[in-house]
């Protein structure tokens, strides 16, 4: 059995009491909204509202064709995207392929091209990536559903500039675009210039979109099996139809979240992987569970101002930065362990230092021992310090374990979101930083609001030191 399993033991009242762990009634007693949850996303799905929970069964063929012609052609592939179009592909790559890739040959990756995400407009490290790719080399990946997003489009209006420059006419067979079917202007630019476009389904919201163009032609791009991630995929979403909350591991992780939340004060969820590879899922976790749960209203316009902090950690670094806090600290996180039980290799300890007693103990353990016993003496510190944590479980990582794991936690997500009784789907705050940022760089149809915010702009007195 390949399934990934979550070991809950530790977040129960009976392991670390009442006042801070979730009693078993408590969880009995959520049953009954779990399944209205459980139902009510699958009203969702047969509505076409909703569409992220179907992506297991997508059409993987036009993706793995046009990898193909990439790994024949391309050195290397930037992914100009940003939260929802960038995480999922960096988490993925990051767990299922070599550490040193872009440092290794192109042999050594199979032909397959290097990749860059650029997740950020940081200018100086924006700058540095696109003098380090060869343009002739090179295949840019434009991905914004909108083709509105600042920060891709300001991206792409860049590399279309340099690679006019470079190439001359030449410049539309390195760029491809990841955007809406029907509208928007990367829809219209692909028109007009004949690039060659990947569709973002229009019932899929981008930090649900890792299933699809988004992250698998990318994905793809550099070598992984997505048809193993996508089976993963589909192999948790039968368990999440399960009525039974304690069978269900999407609805499972969503009530303990939600309890420990609202009865027992947990108001930070903390994820961390005892694997490096692991660490950008983590940092993917946090974007899907902040901006889906975080919410001023409810679903009837209630003001609640609510959701999770979700924190990235890893192990076994943090232990020697964050875990202190956990242990000793206020009593108001909630902490996720991620283990991966049979790593790829063994990296076992040689017999060195025979001199030197306080290292003996070392000798002939390897750093797999190592890490399991530091995470268990992790999940023992806390429990025994009353901490409510969990763990989710990999038999080993590949691309079938990790594809349940996105998929467990995007639909433990939507189930939360119900359970809150708020819309897990969008995201109103994000678009007051939005609106700010077209104002103020000039973009049409924002002239009074721009006016608004530089009167009361001046009208602010800044405090500095």
């Amino acid at each position: 059995m390949n399934d990934i399993k979550i070991d809950y033991t530790n977040a129960m009242a009976d392991a670390i009491g009442k006042k801070h762990g979730v009693s078993e009634s408590e969880l009995d007693g959520l049953a009954p909204q779990a399944k209205e949850a459980l139902l009510w996303l699958q009203e969702l799905r047969a509505q076409k509202t909703v569409g992220f929970f179907d992506l297991p069964s997508i059409d993987t063929a036009p993706f793995k064709k046009f990898a193909s012609r990439v790994r024949e052609k391309y050195e290397n592939l930037v992914v100009l995207g940003i939260g929802g179009s960038a995480l999922g592909t960096t988490a993925v790559h990051s767990a299922l392929n070599s550490a040193v890739w872009n440092l290794q040959r192109k042999r050594k990756r199979n032909g397959y091209p290097k990749l860059f995400v650029p997740d950020n407009i940081d200018p100086d490290w924006f700058d540095e990536i696109l003098r380090h790719v060869d343009p002739k080399k090179t295949l840019f990946n434009v991905i914004s559903k909108s083709g509105s997003t600042a920060e891709t489009m300001s991206q792409f209006m860049i590399v279309h500039h340099h690679l006019k420059e470079k190439l001359k006419g030449k410049w539309k067979k390195k760029v491809i675009l990841t955007t809406d079917a029907e509208k928007g202007v990367l829809r219209e630019i692909a028109g007009e210039f004949g690039l060659t476009t990947f569709n973002v389904p229009d019932n899929v919201g981008g930090r649900f979109s890792l299933f699809t163009a988004v992250g698998l032609v990318p994905l793809a791009c550099v070598g992984v099996d997505i048809d193993s991630l996508l089976a993963g995929a589909a192999s948790m979403a039968e368990r999440c139809l399960n009525k039974n909350l304690r069978e269900n591991p999407a609805l499972l992780f969503a009530a303990l979240h939600y309890l420990a939340d609202t009865k027992k004060k947990k108001s930070i969820s903390v994820m961390m992987p005892y694997s490096s590879k692991l660490a950008g899922v983590a940092d993917w976790y946090r974007q899907l569970w902040a901006e889906s749960l975080g919410k001023r209203y409810d679903l009837n316009g209630k003001e609640v101002n609510t959701g999770q902090t979700p924190v990235k950690a890893l192990g076994v670094t943090d232990q020697h930065s964050q875990v202190q806090l956990y242990v000793e600290g206020p009593f108001d996180k909630l902490v996720t362990f991620i283990e991966v039980e049979n790593f790829n290799r063994e990296s076992v300890i040689p017999a060195v230092f025979t001199d030197k007693p306080t290292l003996q103990y070392l000798a002939g353990k390897s750093l797999n021992q190592l890490i399991a016993t530091e995470m268990k003496g992790t999940e023992y510190a806390l429990t025994t310090h009353n901490r409510p944590n969990l763990a989710i479980r990999l038999p080993k990582l590949d691309a079938h374990t990790l594809g349940q794991l996105l998929f467990m936690l995007e639909t433990a997500t939507a189930f939360a979101g119900k359970l809150y009784g708020i819309d897990p789907f969008d995201q109103p705050g994000v678009e007051f930083g939005k609106k700010y940022t077209y104002a103020m760089m000039g973009r049409d149809g924002y002239e009074q609001l721009k006016g608004e915010l530089l009167k009361s702009a001046g009208a602010e007195k800044r405090k500095t030191v």
